[in-house]
């Protein structure tokens, strides 16, 4: 697992002291408001931010010693990434690059069906989107009733599947 994460991008300045603008990668901007250090470079660098808050869709962001708009300029379209042990995540829920890429197996049956690659968060559940063996795409819902055991560590995903969920008409 790596230890920095991809948190938000730089997309460009924001008023006449050196804030910048934000996209943000994760589930509101007020978690990426939360942040007192931040990395550039995948985690070389450290940031201090002074002051972050939600702006419509994105995050204005003031970083320490950018103070004119010239100054914030460098950091457009640079990458913000947060140290995972500075995040605190509720149990059961776990980062999205930490899913991509896990091995989705049958629960009873052992059946390999793929491995996650995409992950799209729609509303009431997530979806994991994966590849089978023969290059298709298949999808299922992140809920209880499918979803009977995400081992991070151990690099698999146990499902339950119903019948003819991975069925193509």
């Amino acid at each position: 697992m790596k230890r920095y994460l991809e948190i938000a991008k730089i997309t460009a300045t924001h008023g006449i002291r050196g804030e910048v603008r934000c996209q943000y990668y994760c589930d509101a901007p007020e978690v990426l408001c939360e942040f007192d250090t931040l990395y550039l470079d995948n985690g070389k660098r450290a940031v201090e931010i002074e002051r972050a808050y939600p702006h419509k869709n994105i995050v204005v962001m003031k970083i320490a010693g950018a103070d004119t708009v010239e100054q914030a300029q460098k950091y457009i379209g640079k990458m913000l990434y947060l140290d995972r042990e500075d995040a605190e995540l509720p149990e059961d829920t776990y980062f999205i690059q930490d899913i991509i890429g896990l091995e989705v197996r049958d629960i009873n049956s052992g059946e390999v069906y793929g491995k996650v690659t995409q992950v799209y968060q729609n509303g009431a559940a997530d979806v994991y989107a994966m590849k089978n063996a023969d290059g298709r795409e298949l999808m299922f819902p992140c809920v209880g009733e499918v979803v009977k055991k995400i081992d991070v560590k151990g690099g698999v995903i146990l499902i339950s599947p119903s019948d003819g969920l991975f069925e193509v008409e």
